[in-house]
Formats: structure tokens, sequence, C-alpha cells
């Protein structure tokens, strides 16, 4: 054994596992921190002197969030391909000096105002980068490390450090954000900094290389119209020309159309290249298509329920059960826990169980369970009791932990050796893309939604309460997107609302002790919200649906073996025999 690492070598039998812990804590740290300034960006503006409700200053709190998750849906291809070419682990490890600067940089912000949010959200993006090379390439180096017949057991365990990582960072964001805002980022460098000296001491190169010349235009082409699809949908969100969001902006409909006119300008450039990007032949493998798009679906529906959920709890359930606003992030992170249990409990099980049965079924089933638990929400009441919302967001987490690992394992299982970096970054950009797209769709149906019935409730509540008619008229003639903001970073939003005009301090102490209380906007907004849940939950069902019918189509177990496709009967791979039958 060298003296570079003193764990194992790669021959090692117990290196897969090295391997496995090492990328589960790399995944894990990227996807905590997609989520740990979601839950904390009160104290993070507060920290930099920035009010986040104005409203110039909406588009650094969006970038602060869409950022990382841009740029690291944007990269993840372009790194797994360069983890092909050059070495998955080289690229693995260098994320994570990547990332742990970003971190330490982050905590380090030296500006306040809007140049503290600048200096942020840049920093953010170098985090993006960091995570693009982690996501890239962590679940191509277990798929090299683990026999086929143990990789559903590796990735889920590796999926379920994905996924739950973005619901821990919620908590784990709502407890650091009070004792200080740095320290948010500040957790990231000892684990950054303790996952790069590991991933360098213990990761070896294991897999096949596929060399050849970088793709430059396929590179370029997908990042540009990546980017652009994704920044059409952040300013999408924002409102625009007196409209509560800004999809019928002409520079956001052309950054959308573009954006795709750009993609599609890249898929005909992959077809045509002699060392593409992406090769786009493994499209024609079914497991690893439907499984992608079974991917995506399932990202967006997630990434929608977290969103609303989160606003559900801090803007109308938890004041009305006596939850100050300042509170009220935090205990959303401890409530959405059954969600997390839910996801530990089915990932790694479900994982282990499709190595011996296949992939199809509980990929399938989960997601048929995960679209029940939407429409079962869509029920409940919105002032619900807390072991209906937590039994439902439990059997959610089991749904999604189900398709997770096993589809994941299938889509890795299904391509070549050489390929295998390519593949990693296809799934890595689903499930990032998703989210933004979640974001994006749901929050704007809720917008939409809430711009028909908000403004007339809370004109008629303001005035009922002794506010003139002309500023009950200003107020309920804002967009609705900063009262949904207020709630999501846990201010009062009607005080948000009235605090510029001065109003309160004119009333009786009685009326605004009524208005700036915790059961107010919550009982104003209700209704509205309901609705809203309705139309979201709705489409997230439908999604989800249409993506367990995709992973039902994926077809009969495929191994990529030697260079070989096969279809794998689940017992042969129980057994442990080599595939035998060629794909159809």
């Amino acid at each position: 054994m060298s003296s570079r690492t003193p764990f194992v070598t790669k021959d090692h039998p117990r290196y897969k596992w090295v391997a496995l812990s090492n990328t589960t804590l790399g995944m894990l740290m990227a996807t905590i921190n997609a989520s740990i300034v979601l839950i904390s960006l009160p104290a993070i503006f507060e920290g930099i002197h920035l009010d986040p409700l104005e409203a110039g200053n909406v588009s650094y709190l969006l970038w602060m969030l869409m950022g990382y998750l841009l740029v690291t849906a944007v990269l993840v291809v372009t790194f797994g391909r360069l983890g092909d070419m050059y070495g998955r682990v080289r690229i693995y490890n260098l994320g994570f000096v990547v990332f742990t600067a970003g971190s330490i940089a982050l905590s380090l912000d030296p500006l306040t105002g809007a140049g503290g949010a600048l200096w942020l959200i840049g920093f953010r993006l170098v985090q993006g980068v960091g995570g693009a090379m982690l996501f890239a390439n962590s679940t191509a180096i277990i798929t090299d490390a683990f026999p086929a017949e143990r990789r559903g057991m590796a990735l889920g365990i590796n999926q379920v450090a994905a996924i739950a990582g973005s619901f821990i960072g919620l908590l784990v964001g709502g407890v650091l954000a009070v004792v200080d805002w740095r320290a948010v980022f500040w957790v990231s460098v000892p684990i950054g900094i303790l996952g790069t000296v590991w991933s360098y001491r213990s990761l070896h190169e294991t897999g096949t290389r596929n060399p050849g010349r970088l793709d430059w235009p396929g590179n370029i082409t997908f990042a540009v119209g990546l980017v652009a699809v994704l920044t059409g949908i952040t300013y999408g969100i924002q409102p625009s020309g007196g409209r509560p969001t800004g999809w019928t902006n002409p520079w956001v409909l052309g950054a959308i159309v573009g954006g795709l006119a750009v993609l599609a300008l890249f898929v005909v450039i992959e077809v045509r290249s002699r060392a593409p990007m992406l090769d786009m032949r493994l499209f024609r493998i079914r497991a690893f298509s439907m499984g992608n798009l079974a991917g995506l679906l399932a990202a967006v529906s997630r990434g929608g329920l977290q969103f609303m959920l989160i606003i559900w709890l801090q803007g109308i359930w938890l004041p009305l059960h006596g939850y100050s606003y300042d509170q009220t992030p935090l205990w959303a992170g401890i409530y959405m826990l059954p969600i997390t249990i839910g996801f530990l409990v089915a990932g790694p099980l479900s994982g282990t169980l499709s190595d011996r049965f296949g992939a199809r079924g509980f990929a399938t089933g989960g997601l048929v369970l995960v679209a029940a638990t939407f429409v079962a929400l869509i029920f409940i009441p919105v002032n619900f009791a807390y072991w209906e919302f937590a039994v439902i967001t439990f059997l959610n987490g089991v749904g999604s932990g189900m398709f997770g690992a096993p589809n994941r394992s299938a889509i890795m299982s299904a391509v070549p050796a050489k390929e295998r970096g390519a593949a990693s970054g296809v799934a890595g950009t689903v499930q990032n893309a998703g989210s933004s797209l979640s974001i994006g769709v749901f929050f704007s149906l809720m917008v939409v939604g809430l711009a028909s019935t908000l403004p007339a409730a809370l004109r008629s509540g303001l005035v009922s309460h002794g506010v003139g008619t002309a500023v009950a008229d200003q107020v309920a003639q804002l967009p609705p997107v900063g009262s949904l903001f207020a709630a999501f970073l846990g201010y009062n939003p009607v005080q948000s609302l009235l605090a510029p005009t001065g109003v309160l301090e004119t009333l009786p102490p009685a009326d605004a002790a009524t208005l700036t209380g915790k059961e107010f906007f919550p009982q104003l907004i209700s209704d509205a919200f309901h609705h809203g849940l309705v139309v979201v939950f709705t489409a997230a069902a439908i999604m989800s649906l249409i993506g367990a019918a995709a992973s039902l189509s994926r077809g009969k177990r495929f191994v990529h073996d030697d260079g070989q496709l096969a279809v794998v009967e689940p017992a042969t791979v129980a057994a442990g025999a080599p595939a035998t039958r060629s794909a159809a």
C-alpha cells in the first residue's frame, strides 16, 4: 500500500465501501447546500443589511436560490464527459476542492447591501461548479466500484443521501441561522476539507476511460440553451409590467423559446459529432431514456412539493398554531421530517431489493404512491391535524425512496462502462433542471391563482380593521408574490406590506394587533391558497403518473457487461450468473 493511500487499494474487497461512503458524503454536502440557504435567507439578508422584500431585491433573492441549481444543471453533463475522458475520480476530487473554496469565500463576505448579495451569488455559482463535478461523477464511481448485483443497494444509499439532503438542509439551516448567518456557510467548510483529503487519499480510478477531444460545439450549445431556459424561468417568476408574473414578458419568452431552439441545435450537433459530449445513441436504450424521463417528472413534482409545503407551513399552519413568523423557518424544517424519514427507510431497502427483483416494479410503484399522496394532500384541510400531514408526507417520502434508487441503478447499469460519466451527468442534469423547473412552474401556478382572489380579500380585510380605502387599495394591488415571499421567508406578510405606508402607527392598538397577529393573514389566504394547492398538486399527481407509465415501459432489466447489452432476468442477477441474452 502506498503512502498516499492509507485506507485500501482499488483491488481490496473493502474499496467499494470506501468509494460509497466518500461519494455519499459528497452528494449529501452538495444537496444540503442547495436547500440550507433556502431556509436561512431572512438571517442572511439581515446580516448583509438588505431587505429581501423590496422590489429591486427580489432578483438577488431568486438568484441566490436558483443560481446554484442553474450552474449545477448546466455543467453536470460536461463534467461527466470530462470524467469519462480524464478520470472520474480526478474530476470528483477537484469538485470537493472547488466546493470547499466557494464555502470559505461565502463565509468571509466582507460587503453589505447589494455588494454583499452579489458576492454571495457569485460564490454560490462557484459552489455550483464544484457541486456539478460531484454530481456528475459520484454515481459513475459507485457503478465502477460495485458489481451489477450490488449496485442497486449502493446507489440506493447514495440517492437517499442526495434527496434527503435537500430536506436535512432545511432543518440544519433553520438551526444555524439562529446562531449566525455565516454559520450556514461555515458548516460546509470542515466537511469539504475532510472530504477533499479523504477523496484524494482513498479513491482510485477503476472505470473505463473514453479518450477523445472535448466537444466544444456541443458543450457551448448545451450550456447556452439550458442557461437561457432556466434564466427565463427565474425571471418568469418575478412580477413584470404590472402583472403578477413575468411569463408574458418578451425577454422571458425569447429566452425560453431561444434556449429550446439552441438545445435542439445541440441534439443535431451531437448526432453528427465524431466525439460527442453526449452520445445520443444512449437514448436508444429504453431503460436509459425512459428512466431519465421518469426521473425528470419525479424531480419536478418533488421540487414543487417541497416549495409548496414550506409556504403552507410557514405562511398558514404554523402561525395558526401559535408560532411567531420568525420561528416558522426552523419549525417548518422540523415538521417536514417525516418526508426525510420516508426516504431513509425506503431508499436503501428498495435499492437492495431491486438488485434481486429488478427496478421496474419498485420505481413504478413508488411514483404511483407519490401520485396518491398528492391527491391525499388536496383533500386534507388547510388547517390540518398534524398526524394526517405526517402520514401523507411520510408515504410520499417512501414512494420517492422506492423510485429514486432503483431508477438510478437501472439507468447506470444500462450504459457501457466508458459512457458512465456522461450518463451520470445526464441523470444529474435531469434532477437539478427538474428542481429549477418545479420552482418556476408551481410557484407561478400558485401566484396566478392568488392574483385572482387575494387582492379583494386583502382589501376587505384591511378596511374592516380601520385601514383607509386608499391605502387598502394600494396594498391590495401589490403583486401577491410579495406576500408569498414574506411567508416563505418567515416575515409577517401584513406587517411587511403595511410598514412602508406608516398606517400601523395611526390605527387603534387592537386593530393593529389583529392585522399583525398570527391569525389574520393565514385566515385571509386560506381559501385562495387551497384553490392554488388543488391546481399545483393535481399537476404534480399527473406528472407522477406519467413518470410511472414511463418507468413501466422501460422493459426488463438491461445490464451492460463487457461491452454487450443484455436483458438480465432478475433471478439470473440474484444468482450472480452472467448475462446470456442480447437485448432486442
